[in-house]
């Protein structure tokens, strides 16, 4: 059974969620954000800057990536886990802990 904010892609058997305009604006802006200090990561090095200020600036991105990930995760908690957990699909704890071992690798 499909639900509202969880869809089944036919064509390949992977999950999808439809998002929360607001959901799905905060994460596109974070996006975004990390876009635009990637593409000033590569500024820097096309102007050949000093190693340590591209890595400061690197070291930013992977902060604003883990920021992503943390609320990304959040969301995904409060909402398809919780779900999935009423409906009684245990396994849905099963995939968190084995994606938790992926992010903290």
């Amino acid at each position: 059974m499909k639900n509202d904010n969880e869809k089944q892609c036919e064509c390949s058997g992977h999950k999808s969620k439809e998002r929360s305009e607001q959901e799905y604006k905060n994460l596109i802006h974070r996006l975004n954000r990390i876009e635009g200090q990637i593409r000033g990561i590569r500024g820097m090095v096309e102007r050949n800057a000093y190693c340590t200020d591209i890595l400061i600036q690197v070291s930013a991105v992977n902060a604003a990536l883990n920021s992503f990930n943390k609320v990304l995760l959040e969301n995904h908690i409060k909402s398809c886990v919780i779900r999935d957990i009423k409906d009684g699909k245990e396994e849905t704890v099963d995939e968190l802990v084995e994606t938790l071992q992926k992010l903290m690798r």
